[in-house]
């Protein structure tokens, strides 16, 4: 689904880049901020279920750690690599400081198909991989989350593996987990939720009716698909989704708690029928011509070579970098809004810290608290940004980057350099 030929990386140095010509940010802080402060790369060997042993290799890449300790997932796909870690670490740092959490960015990756795994494969690899960077994590200094490929369990085994290193629990040493061990209630649907916050607040700055607006959504794991369910809540009519099956599109409407329960079952889309569907390809899904679009699935969806076919009036990024530079700049011109993914996805991380102060303190809060006080963080965020991108008139991704960056830049130089 992502175009390989392009570089994550670089991508988000060229964003970074970007708003800090505009902020006039001194050139040794450019030089700080634009690279990764810590990278461990591993090669591990793992027994499989036939007596075999591969060796898989994996990455933990903390950004900047001046807001506070690195925090970001842990991502199980076979195209990771370095590159796509490094972006997803430094987008994590503008995000985290644009919803104003007291953390810095981090990413993790191992290069495997998580799907080819058996239960106990997966559990091995997870164990030891934990192992490898347990010099790396720790409540006090980084803090793991589930990304793509992985979930609850992943992180429920990783939290059992550094607390049997510690010799006692440590539930704040990773978010993501079940409720049974520590997690948070409302974590799940807390980036899909986010998302549906901001694009409410968006189609209210355009003037557009939530209610009856058309929507696309890319990806249907996670976010995707709770990012439909929210919209559809709300009364927006979700007419195409798509996963790795490709995609599923009924200009009347889809049935998305049956397509939900469809991949509970099924684990994707692959085989599900309905009425009045039309299959497309992921590529012809993000065409389709609709109100609002939220990419939920990977980086690099939207380019210079489809931007200016792109046909909505409101663009949610739900996943992590799915829009080049040079698609921003097309999508700009087109006069589409573009709500980007430091501001639109934050919601996951936003409900990971509420999970790490809650595990700190041994004391939980109801899903009703921890809802009310995502909706306020995103509501102010949404704002903030808005305030940014009109007073320069610039995009809501360039207003975005301004005020995360001017956040990060003024720690980094309040705590100097040591030594």
């Amino acid at each position: 689904m992502a175009d390989s030929h392009r570089n994550a990386f670089e991508n988000a140095q060229r964003q970074f880049d970007l708003a800090a010509e505009k902020l006039n940010l001194d050139h040794s802080l450019r030089r700080v901020l634009r690279v990764p402060q810590r990278e461990l790369s591993v090669n591990f060997p793992v027994k499989m279920d036939n007596g075999e042993i591969q060796v898989f290799s994996g990455y933990r890449v903390q950004h900047n750690v001046s807001r506070g300790p690195a925090k970001g997932g842990i991502r199980y796909h076979h195209a990771v690599d370095i590159d796509e870690v490094r972006a997803l670490a430094m987008w994590m740092t503008w995000k985290c400081a644009l919803v104003n959490i007291p953390y810095g960015g981090a990413k993790g990756g191992v290069i495997v198909d998580p799907t080819k795994l058996s239960q106990s494969e997966l559990e091995r690899l997870t164990r030891r991989f934990a192992t490898e960077i347990s010099i790396l994590v720790g409540a006090e200094k980084d803090i793991p989350a589930p990304d793509v490929g992985t979930n609850g369990q992943v992180m429920a085994w990783f939290m059992d593996t550094i607390s049997m290193h510690r010799g006692y629990t440590v539930p704040a040493v990773i978010t993501g987990k079940p409720v049974e061990v520590g997690g948070s209630l409302g974590r799940v649907e807390a980036t899909g939720r986010g998302v549906s916050i901001v694009a409410r607040e968006a189609a209210k700055h355009l003037g557009l009716r939530i209610e009856g607006a058309t929507v696309v959504i890319q990806g249907f794991g996670n976010v995707g698909s709770v990012t439909a369910d929210m919209m559809q809540r709300m009364g927006s009519k979700v007419i195409a989704v798509s996963d790795v099956s490709g995609g599923y599109y009924n200009r009347r409407g889809l049935n998305i708690p049956e397509m939900i329960a469809y991949t509970k079952q099924h684990r994707s889309l692959e085989g599900y029928q309905a009425e009045g569907i039309e299959r497309v390809s992921n590529s012809e899904l993000l065409e389709i011509e609709c109100d609002i679009l939220a990419p939920c699935a990977l980086e690099n969806q939207i380019t210079e070579e489809n931007a200016g076919r792109i046909r909505c009036k409101l663009l949610v990024e739900g996943a992590n970098g799915p829009t080049t530079p040079e698609a921003d700049d097309i999508l700009f011109e087109k006069g589409i809004f573009v709500v980007p993914d430091i501001l639109a996805n934050a919601g996951g991380v936003t409900v990971s810290y509420f999970e790490w102060v809650q595990g700190l303190q041994e004391f939980f809060w109801t899903e009703e608290e921890i809802n009310n006080k995502l909706e306020r963080i995103m509501q102010h965020s949404f704002e903030s940004v808005l305030a940014q991108t009109l007073k320069h008139k610039v995009s809501m991704r360039m207003g975005g980057y301004m005020v995360a960056v001017a956040r990060v830049a003024e720690a980094t130089q309040i705590r100097g350099i040591y030594p």
